[in-house]
This record gives structure tokens, sequence and C-alpha cells, in this order.
């Protein structure tokens, strides 16, 4: 095996290395004491690393993962509003969550754009600020994390629809789309009262105040279903023709699963019951669930559990949600807890993210797939992510 001569620099960053002495997992065992060759940023060779070969870094036994893959992430929109009030321009937040992303050995992320006109978790969500994260991840080049976009539709919102048709009339290949509605009563808030609690903690209402609100969300939705009708059929026409990848969020029966296949949908996220989850798996969708729920035992709003699905085997893929860092430590505790073997446990955030989201490219420890990796000390009980290798850029080592 040939190894580098010139030494590794910020202004040439390697797109051929050598990698050793690491634990490489791939997606049916560990390989201990592994060697990852690159060549032009594609993975070349994942071998045994053989006595008297040299490498270019000595990986001193850390476990060495494709890079997560994020395919629903709303922490930009976290952290454009730190504090109440302290709105931060976009493309700052965008870089600052950049460094959150690596430090949780994230390499593609899919940033959610919300087409829709509400208030979101403190920060506005509209058409303008959707619009406004597309543009900024738009330009994005040479960045450290593959930015993309996860289009959210608010299936009742009609300013949401027309925006999001004009939208992806401009976007070449297939986008990924998620449609849902958070009204209260159904979905993921089928027990209103979570969503009451919710606006007493975020927005200050008493409880009579919060009951009100509701009422009137609810009263609203029965007011737009005209709006919805619309947005599934164009949707499902969209998914139909592959010009979207179509995701259900919040289904929470089988009989929505079945719409949601009928209508050419592909995966269903953060199902709400059991039902729903197995009725998935069996019709052949794929299922995303909340690392967050995975690392609380539960879900915040009485939902189904995410330990107890990915236990089932009905977990294809875990999604940050909000918590970047949560992928990681919820795939290491489900492992850790012998709910799924360690390859299947990373699995859920790196080839079965990439399955959700159509990139066959990423995901796995394979020649031939891009030569994205994280190494990761396991760490007792959460582990850390020392060093994120992409090709072609910098590369930082602190072993």
């Amino acid at each position: 095996m040939t190894t580098l001569t010139a030494p590794w620099t910020l202004a040439a960053p390697p797109n051929d290395y050598v990698l050793g002495h690491v634990r490489a997992v791939l997606p049916d065992r560990v390989l201990e004491d592994a060697l990852v060759a690159v060549r032009d940023g594609v993975l070349a060779a994942v071998e045994p690393h053989r006595p008297g070969v040299v490498a270019d870094v000595d990986g001193q036994g850390l476990l060495c993962l494709p890079g997560l893959v994020d395919v629903h992430s709303d922490g930009l929109e976290k952290e454009r509003l730190p504090r109440p009030g302290a709105e931060l321009p976009i493309e700052f937040a965008l870089l600052s969550f950049e460094g959150k992303l690596r430090a949780a050995g994230v390499t593609t992320v899919f940033h959610g754009a919300g087409f829709e006109e509400s208030l979101g978790r403190g920060l506005a969500r509209s058409v303008a600020t959707a619009l406004d994260l597309c543009r900024t991840v738009d330009v994005q080049r040479d960045a450290l994390v593959d930015h993309r976009i996860l289009y959210r539709l608010d299936v009742r919102c009609p300013t949401g629809l027309a925006a999001l048709r004009e939208r992806l009339a401009g976007v070449d290949g297939p986008a990924l789309v998620s449609h849902e509605d958070h009204t209260p009563g159904q979905g993921q808030y089928a027990d209103r009262t979570y969503y009451e609690r919710y606006l007493a903690g975020t927005r200050g209402m008493s409880d009579a105040e919060a009951r009100e609100h509701v009422d009137e969300l609810i009263s609203d939705r029965e007011g737009r279903l005209a709006v919805r009708d619309e947005s599934l059929e164009w949707l499902g026409s969209q998914a139909r023709a592959g010009k979207v990848r179509l995701l259900g969020h919040d289904p929470d029966s089988a009989a929505e699963i079945t719409a949601l296949r009928e209508r050419g949908g592909l995966v269903a996220e953060f199902p709400t019951t059991v039902d729903a989850a197995r009725a998935a798996r069996e019709q052949g969708l794929a299922v995303v669930m909340g690392a967050p729920n995975v690392l609380r035992g539960g879900s915040h709003n009485g939902n189904a559990s995410a330990r107890e699905l990915v236990s089932h085997g009905l977990v294809t893929a875990l999604a940050s949600d909000y918590l970047p860092s949560g992928l990681l430590g919820a795939a290491l505790l489900l492992a850790g807890q012998g709910l799924v073997s360690l390859p299947e446990a990373v699995a859920l955030v790196t080839g079965g993210a990439a399955e959700v989201a159509g990139l066959p490219d990423r995901g796995r420890l394979e020649p031939g797939l891009r030569a994205d990796l994280a190494l990761v000390a396991p760490g007792t009980p959460w582990p850390a992510v020392p060093a994120v290798l992409r090709a072609g850029e910098p590369v930082r080592m602190e072993l």
C-alpha cells in the first residue's frame, strides 16, 4: 500500500490518504484494526490493517463510521434565535450551526424549510423565511457539511403551497418534501392538552388562553380542508412522477399510511403510533424517528416511543429533529442497551438515513462511495467525535 509523502495543509487538503488502526463499522460487522484508503475523495479499500503497512494517519483504535446523514433538522431555526428577540443573520447562524454539525459527526444535513405561516418555536415561520433559508443553502459552495433542504409543507397553507410549487419548478432532481398538519386534535398532537401546555410554556398563555387558541386552530383547519385536498393531490402527482421524494409527517394510523403510499409517499416520518409504524414497514415505506425521543426514553407529547419501535425492527433511520448531537448519542445508546447491534445502530444514522434521502453514494463504508468519515470515541456514557474527514477539505487530527 503506497502512502502520501506530502504533508496535509489547509491550502491543499487531501483527496488521497490512508487511515489506519481504526475499528471500521461496516453494514454487517465491525472490522477491528482496519485500514481505510481514500482515492480522489472516494473510498478505495476498507480492509484489515496488515502488519508492516504504514498509514498516513493512525486512528488509534477509534470507531470509524460513515459521516452521519441528518434527514430532518430544525436546528438552524433555533440557531437564528438563540434568545427571544435576538434574531441573528441567517448566514452567520448557518456557519455557527455547521460547527455543531461537525462536532456531531454530521456530514450531510437536510434543513427544514417550513412553507407555512405560523409562529413555530418563537421564530415566525413564513414563506419568506423558508425562501430565505433556501437561498442561503443554494449558495453554499465547498462548505464543511453538505447542506441540503427538506421542504416542509403545511398542507392547509395556500400561500405555502403556491410558493413551494414555484420553488420546486426550478429545482433539478427529486426534492425531499414532507407534508404535515400540526393542528391539535390529530397527528402529532392527537391529545390537544400537550399543545396547550406547549403554548403555556413557550408563549406565556394562561390555561384558558391556550384552550381558546387551540379551539381557534381547530376551527381554522376545518375551513381549509379544500386547501389540504389540493396540496395532497399536487404532492401525489409530483411523487408519482418522480419529481419529489415524499414523506408523510406524523402519520397516526394504518389507514393514513395506506393513503400516503397511494399518493406515492416513500417515508413515514415520526409515526405517532406503533400501528402506523408497523403498517409503514409492511407496505414498504421507510420509517424515521427522532433521536431526542430515543435519548429521553419516550415522546415528549405522549406518542410512540422510538426505542420501542427500534426494538420491533420498525425504524429505518433516526433524525436529529432539533438536536444534532442526539444522533450519535441515540445510536450508541440503542446499541449499548442491546436493542440492536452496533452496525445496526450506526446504520440508523448513516446508511438508513441516506436511503431515506435517496442518496446511494454515501452512508456505508464500501469501496466506491463518498469518503465522508467520522472518527468516534464511544465514551462512557456518551460518545465524542475527535475528527471528521471529508476529501478535499481541511482535516483536523488531535489524537
